[in-house]
């Protein structure tokens, strides 16, 4: 029996820059679901906020502001203490909304908040389930099952994997082989990221995700 899709999930990444900002988008463009970035590094005047709300084409969703946003394009913990400040795990409360939730972390699950704090804390903090973001490239097949690893020594929730991008020799096959996690979605490729792209993406990436879910 299909299970419901959850009401709020956290989008990680097998690493930095393997599509977490786009699948968040088309995720929240295929639900109608609000976006939520708890963390910005950078970029501030054309933030992932900026970008997402920008390519949603429903009237539905809304984008909730971030409960840090710091100037420095790096890792939370180094952004944080450029500002003499530093980033805690209990200043992070999940929007109020009565609407599904698409929540896009910062970089991958390793990734420091603070001196004690991983990004993978901040999950469990949040107490949601994960959709990991893989994108195929050498190497892709040891990081995407290092972090479907570290997710399940904590028992947490991971509800699938989607693909960014065109397959690698049999990455996917492999990687569903050994994880055990199912595929749920795979985003086609593109020269430019435009609302029209994310919503033929949304469209096709429901009909992945009713294999699996009530929707």
């Amino acid at each position: 029996m299909k299970q419901p899709f959850p009401k709020h999930v956290f989008v990680t990444g097998i690493g930095t820059g393997v599509g977490k900002t786009i699948v968040s988008a088309i995720l929240t463009e295929a639900l109608q679901a609000d976006y939520w970035k708890p963390v910005q590094c950078g970029g501030l005047d054309n933030s992932d906020s900026h970008i997402v709300k920008g390519l949603l084409s429903n009237q539905v969703s809304k984008v909730h502001p971030e409960t840090y946003a710091l100037k420095t394009a790096s890792s939370p913990h180094y952004a944080a203490a450029q500002e003499n400040t530093e980033v805690h795990l209990n200043h992070f409360q999940i929007p109020g909304t009565n609407n599904r939730l698409v929540i896009e972390g910062a970089g991958g699950l390793m990734v420091p908040l603070n001196k004690k704090h991983l990004v993978i804390d901040l999950i469990q903090y949040l107490n949601v389930p994960v959709v990991l973001v893989a994108k195929n490239y050498l190497g892709g097949i040891n990081h995407s099952l290092l972090s479907t690893a570290v997710l399940k020594s904590r028992n947490m929730n991971l509800a699938g994997i989607i693909f960014n991008g065109p397959n690698y020799f049999d990455n996917e096959e492999i990687i569903q082989h050994f994880s055990g996690i199912p595929i749920i979605g795979r985003i086609g490729e593109t020269k430019s990221i435009t609302p029209k792209f994310i919503f033929e993406q949304a469209e096709k990436l429901k009909l992945y995700l009713s294999e699996y879910f009530e929707l």
